[in-house]
């Protein structure tokens, strides 16, 4: 594995732990997003950083999920990728991090972004490993 590529998973690996740590704090729910939109596009760019393509400078996850190649079975995969694409843009903003158009995600959410990245990472760190 080169070693830009083992950086963006090392990073996408502490964005999922983080995730971990808070996902059943309520007050949290925004972090958890916050921090699974960064999981996800980490993980997609260090696919295409291993396959030594340009690195895009964007954050659109359907885009980069797209490019990446990485499939997995849940169906709800292409809805959380959509869903979290609209908290990236204010999550820059104070006041409005990881926050969506109507406000804080729902624990059920929060719950579910945690699932998609977990399972995420699990599938790249693992395809990673296999080339």
């Amino acid at each position: 594995m080169r070693a830009a590529t083992e950086e963006w998973l090392v990073s996408a690996r502490d964005d999922l732990e983080t995730i971990t740590e808070i996902v059943g704090n309520p007050r949290l729910t925004h972090v958890v997003a916050f921090h699974a939109q960064q999981c996800i596009e980490k993980g997609c760019k260090a696919i295409l950083e291993e396959r030594e393509e340009d690195i895009p400078h964007i954050h659109n996850l359907v885009t980069l999920h797209e490019r990446a190649g990485v499939s997995l079975e849940a169906d709800e995969i292409l809805d959380v990728l959509d869903r979290l694409n609209q908290l990236y843009i204010g999550a820059r903003y104070p006041g409005e991090r990881g926050l969506f158009p109507e406000g804080q995600p729902s624990q059920e959410e929060a719950r579910q972004f945690h699932r998609v990245a977990t399972q995420f990472y699990e599938r790249i760190h693992q395809r990673l490993k296999d080339e």
